[in-house]
């Protein structure tokens, strides 16, 4: 999945949730996704307590990481 399709996933507004990012059409911070999986979510779960974000921006988001990762190691 390219950079600029994954990061569509995404919003961030001054007006919005003190301006953090968030999943595109929702008020849930991208941070969550992040925080809930360290302390040992899975995605199911993480989609089921915020079903406003898809799984797709949840994918969309975990390949992008992975890929500016893979850019920083190389």
């Amino acid at each position: 999945m390219d950079q600029t399709h994954s990061l569509d996933m995404l919003e961030r507004h001054p007006d919005k949730v003190s301006g953090a990012w968030v999943f595109k059409g929702t008020r849930v911070p991208v941070a969550a996704l992040f925080e809930n999986l360290k302390d040992g979510a899975s995605i199911d779960q993480f989609l089921e307590w915020f079903p406003g974000v898809s799984r797709a921006q949840v994918e969309a988001l975990l390949d992008y990481e992975l890929t500016m990762l893979e850019q920083m190691a190389s």
